[in-house]
């Protein structure tokens, strides 16, 4: 037990005080503020790429009221096409001709419009075109085929769907369940987001925290005093260790400098900054934020943050000594040996895509038999919790997670010490099966 706590030490410490972590630490804040920073700028910036329409409406369509909007400026016209387009050349000034036809009936649902440039304009702007003909066309129509524009604006109507519990609470009273497939889907994408990145980033860290010993030949000194598997399992708890000191790190500095930033840069949330984003009535969104709070009360916290400490421990453990192994197997060719990693991606990757799949049915059979399959427990499971799934499949998950988890590390032991101090030779799959099987 010394030697692992020594292992564990020397691991987080060596690491801790590097420049490399140090800077990592301290500058991805810094970035997601200038991110901040740059996106809020981008989504205020206005369009300063003025656009020039010649309209020629040959059916009256828009009673010669066309509103200009955002850098798109519209100039009805009274002359022949052919006229039009030989005036005035590289000088004119206009960018295109937009040409509206009339309309020979009203109740088709096909109209073309033509519209001549020679320059190349934007996605955004030839929709916007394309809107403002298709409100002109449905107005015209309305008034053609002499619709009653109460009756039609009856036809639209908003439906509420008030989910309630079908259990009354002990008043007597029912739970409003409106917001729990939004809250759920949110925590769930969250916390299975958070476990995927993990077991990425912090297994690749063991992994190269293997190789640099094995580049350098320091293990070869180091593992005459400790045993593998003890070296392995204190790389393995260290570099965890690192792992969650810059996680708290950051949990502490991102809002801090989110909120300096907004502070002095007066960035603000609102929804009209967004693109295309409607507005919300004051009352309306007052419901919905009142909503979400009660919804977000309503879960079961003592079940879903344990079992997402659980999990993300069953699931490092269980990644890191893969990647630990991988790291000692791998032979002078790096590049050529990172191979070796694929069978381990593989899965990840896999569980990522079922954890979206979960999200939207948490208790399809994929869902309910990925959150149980070991390798995908770890990131389907915690997409699940806040779904309420049943107990004992929380309890099998993990029990199957955890048991799993330490045949991994077993097996990784056994990889690791042959592997370590294998030099020049590049480790197939079928060698690292033998050193499993091999008695020692």
């Amino acid at each position: 037990m010394n030697n692992l706590w020594l292992v564990i030490r020397r691991e987080y410490l060596t690491r801790v005080r590097r420049r490399s972590f140090i800077l990592a630490t301290l500058l991805t804040p810094i970035g997601l503020a200038l991110f901040a920073v740059v996106a809020n700028a981008v989504f205020s910036y206005e369009n300063d790429d003025v656009k020039r329409i010649a309209v020629i409406d040959d059916g009256n369509l828009f009673d010669g009221a066309l509103p200009d909007e955002n850098g798109l400026y519209f100039r009805f016209v009274d002359q022949p096409l052919e006229e039009l387009r030989g005036e005035g050349g590289d000088d004119r000034d206009f960018a295109g001709i937009l040409v509206v036809p009339e309309v020979t009936n009203a109740r088709s649902r096909n109209f073309r419009v033509q519209l001549f440039t020679d320059e190349t304009l934007s996605i955004d702007a030839q929709s916007r075109i394309r809107r403002r003909v298709e409100d002109a066309l449905r107005e015209y129509k309305i008034e053609a085929l002499d619709i009653d524009q109460t009756t039609l604006a009856s036809l639209d109507t908003d439906v509420d769907v008030s989910v309630r519990s079908l259990t009354a609470t002990a008043e007597g009273e029912d739970e409003d369940r409106s917001m729990a497939a939004v809250i759920g889907a949110a925590i769930g994408t969250v916390m299975g987001f958070l476990m995927y990145i993990s077991v990425f980033v912090y297994g690749m860290m063991v992994m190269r925290s293997v190789m640099e010993e094995k580049t350098n030949r320091i293990v070869e000194v180091v593992i005459s005093s400790v045993r593998p598997f003890t070296l392995l399992l204190g790389k393995i708890i260290g570099v965890g260790a690192l792992g969650l000191t810059q996680v708290v790190a950051w949990m502490i500095m991102i809002p801090g400098l989110l909120f300096l930033v907004s502070l002095f840069f007066g960035l603000d949330a609102q929804p009209s900054q967004m693109p295309n984003s409607p507005e919300m009535d004051p009352a309306e969104m007052q419901s919905v934020i009142e909503r979400m709070t009660g919804g977000l009360a309503d879960l079961n916290w003592w079940l879903i943050l344990p079992c997402f400490i659980l999990y993300f421990l069953g699931g490092y453990f269980m990644y890191s000594a893969l990647f630990a192994a991988v790291g000692s197997a791998m032979g002078d060719d790096m590049g050529e040996s990172q191979t070796l990693t694929i069978p381990i991606t593989i899965p990840v990757i896999l569980a990522f895509y079922i954890m979206m799949s979960a999200i939207q049915n948490p208790n399809s059979s994929l869902a309910v038999w990925s959150s149980i399959f070991p390798l995908f427990a770890p990131i389907v499971m915690p997409a699940r919790l806040a779904f309420d799934p049943p107990l004992w499949q929380v309890g099998l998950s993990l029990v199957v997670v955890f048991a799993f988890a330490a045949l991994m590390v077993w097996m990784a032991s056994r990889i690791y010490r042959v592997g370590i101090l294998n030099y020049g030779k590049k480790s197939t799959l079928k060698d690292m099966g033998k050193w499993i099987t091999a008695k020692y």
